[in-house]
């Protein structure tokens, strides 16, 4: 479909990438990947026509068709929602109006005349293909994409222009999926969706008949919808197959393959130039050292790229809180209504009668559709919003800080961050604030400018950067990944899993959220339904799991049924009459079937940290860590196995006494 050859790309003083060979072919899936600025997005911008290549050259097979979404900047105006969708679909409009026209021309024409025929055999025709490119399904497709989406049916009739930047990039993506074009270009989609329209459209992409390339610095998205990855890196491209997942690994082992190599070509080379130097001025070996001579100037030297850092970024740990640090009793929240002068909006419940506890050290992942109220729970829990009826309390010493997505604002704009940030941290060394920066990749000369010229994005992440330098021992983060690449994410999660205050937060990124939640509050219909473990336990719950389970434990304590007796009621001689069972006193029943039941979550708990302290060692940070997992994981599958044997002995009692 399109071919690179010798491909080169500058930005005005700065070379992108060089010497790239690139062949995409029509049922291609890749996933572009680099650290922020490398050129992903001028990348794309050349594939879809929109910027040219400074060397090289970019060859278009005939027929291909390309829709490119940029990250941001894309406005609608002028139609309604379903009105601006339906506008992709101009062909079949025209095919629609045509197939009208001839249907009233076959009507009014002799039957038996040649020009009917000719007509007949158009409408034949073009219905065929009408027919064959889902002519009559556009609506239902149309509707179908809105809702996945997360455009509500009443949103179908307004205009464009009455939505928010966010949203007007999400109906330029349902425009795009619509029109189905056989090469796809997506520059981060998901930057404005939230976990169920991202889960959608996962979905949609996995089915996509046509090649696509991404940029996502979501990992899991990229793991569900890629077969193959391209990154860039030192200026040059190096190409994956398989998903993000096995891309690090072939990274890892390239790497090893080629540090390997390389130590053996400088071995052959040193061992030639020794022979070289030794022998050159002896004419018995002039034959020999032309001859190793020749071999050294053929040699392809192999250039290894320069080491990636690897970079650790840990807060200074809080003051710890007491066990309870938040607690919502019968809690509700209603915005007032306002009179405009279109028509009166009515009061908005957010939240009602809404009950939960939040402990010390718990890290809780809040989920729900836009809209439904992740925002404003954290507000309300920062005491930045005050609760319209119940009661809120915070627990003892606990202190909090707040991320909002709009934190920036608050920052000296005349301020350069490197300064901004040494005042903040008096104790830091330049060096050690110029380390921090880069975390949050801010690098070389950035780090020098103002906070004023910073765009949101980059705002955003230094105002991250700025709390976490002495953070409280209660963090409220709302969207803390916006913004971050896949580098800056894997900083960020790490400080956060060794952070030991108490977090709660609002992520549209699975991988982050799976990774460091320990219980899931899910915010919808003005209630907060609370689930325990990351979002995969979430999710394995709310498709049933824990009904399944419960079901099946119920089956297995039940009594086996016992086998019908004889018709004429004898015992046949080889039978032995069953003993007759202890009656069980019913406090011991009682007694034993509570601890059944704490035994059950005791179990349920333990898989989860099983589970967690298995992913934390695919993830090598230190033989420190790594031996801690270690051990945290054999003293839960010992405590696991123990609560299993009890659980099991307690069953096998209660089968037993009934």
């Amino acid at each position: 479909m399109i071919q690179l050859s010798g491909a080169g790309k500058r930005f005005g003083h700065k070379l992108l990438f060089e010497n790239t060979d690139w062949l995409i072919t029509p049922r291609d899936r890749v996933g572009l990947v680099g650290a922020n600025g490398t050129g992903k997005s001028t990348l794309m911008k050349i594939l879809a026509g929109l910027d040219t290549l400074d060397y090289g050259s970019l060859i278009v097979a005939k027929g291909t068709t390309a829709g490119y979404l940029p990250q941001d900047g894309l406005s609608l105006s002028g139609r309604t929602v379903f009105a601006e969708c339906m506008a992709v679909f101009t062909e079949l409009h025209a095919m629609e109006r045509e197939l009208e026209t001839l249907t009233h021309q076959i009507s009014e024409l002799d039957h038996a005349s040649s020009e009917y025929a000719n007509v007949a055999d158009r409408y034949h025709s073009l219905e065929h293909e009408f027919r064959t490119r889902d002519g009559y399904s556009i609506e239902a497709e149309v509707g179908r994409v809105l809702m996945g989406l997360g455009f509500r049916k009443e949103d179908w009739e307004r205009q464009t222009d009455e939505f928010s930047g966010g949203w007007q990039m999400r109906l330029a993506l349902a425009k795009l999926l619509l029109q189905k074009p056989n090469l796809l270009l997506l520059d981060e989609p998901t930057n404005h969706l939230d976990l169920e329209a991202r889960n959608w459209l996962e979905e949609y992409l996995h089915d996509y008949p046509y090649a696509l390339v991404l940029i996502s610095h979501d990992r899991y998205f990229l793991d569900v919808t890629v077969n193959k990855i391209a990154e860039i890196w030192n200026k040059r491209f190096w190409f994956y197959t398989g998903n993000y997942d096995k891309f690090l690994a072939q990274k890892t082992q390239r790497n090893e393959q080629l540090q390997a190599a390389y130590r053996n070509q400088r071995d052959r080379i040193e061992q030639l130039e020794v022979f070289i130097n030794r022998f050159r001025y002896q004419a018995t070996k002039a034959k020999q050292v032309q001859s190793r001579i020749k071999e050294l100037e053929k040699i392809e030297r192999i250039e290894i790229p320069p080491e990636e850092k690897t970079i650790h970024f840990s807060f200074p740990q809080p003051k710890p809180s007491g066990r309870i640090v938040a607690e919502f009793e019968n809690v509700a929240k209603v915005y007032p209504g306002k009179n405009s002068a279109a028509a009166p909006v009515g009061e908005k419940e957010v939240f009602r009668e809404v009950h939960f506890m939040i402990e010390k050290g718990d890290r809780i992942a809040l989920v729900g559709v836009n809209g439904a109220g992740k925002s404003t729970l954290i507000k309300l829990l920062a005491g930045a919003e005050l609760p319209t009826h119940g009661e809120f309390r915070l627990g003892h010493n606990v202190q909090a800080d707040y991320f909002a997505q709009d934190q920036y604002k608050e920052l000296d704009a005349d301020a350069r961050m490197i300064d901004d940030l040494g005042e903040a941290s008096p104790r830091s060394t330049q060096t050690e604030l110029r380390s921090l920066l880069g975390c949050f990749l801010f690098s070389e000369d950035d780090v020098f400018k103002k906070i004023g010229v910073l765009s949101g994005g980059e705002r955003g992440r230094y105002a991250l950067l700025r709390l976490l330098l002495h953070p409280a021992n209660f963090l409220l983060l709302d969207e803390p990944t916006n913004h971050l690449d896949l580098r800056a994410k894997d900083v960020l999660l790490e400080a956060l899993m060794e952070y030991t205050g108490t977090v709660v937060f609002v992520s549209h990124d699975r991988y982050f959220i799976d990774k460091l939640a320990t219980r899931v509050f899910e915010i919808g219909d003005g209630k907060v339904e609370v689930y325990p473990g990351n979002y995969e336990d979430y999710l394995w719950r709310k498709q049933g799991g824990s009904a399944k389970q419960d079901e099946t434990i119920r089956q297995q304590l039940k009594a086996p049924e016992a086998p019908p007796a004889p018709a004429n009621g004898n015992q046949s001689p080889g039978d032995t009459a069953p003993a007759k069972a202890k009656r069980l006193n019913p406090i011991k029943r009682k007694k034993m079937e509570d601890r059944i039941r704490e035994l059950e979550g005791e179990i349920s708990r333990a898989e989860t940290v099983i589970t967690q302290c298995e992913t934390a060692l695919q993830d090598f940070v230190s033989a420190d860590e790594s031996q801690r997992h270690s051990q945290e994981l054999d003293r839960q599958k010992a405590a696991h196995a123990g609560f299993l044997k009890e659980w099991e002995d307690l069953s096998q009692s209660l089968q037993e006494a009934d």
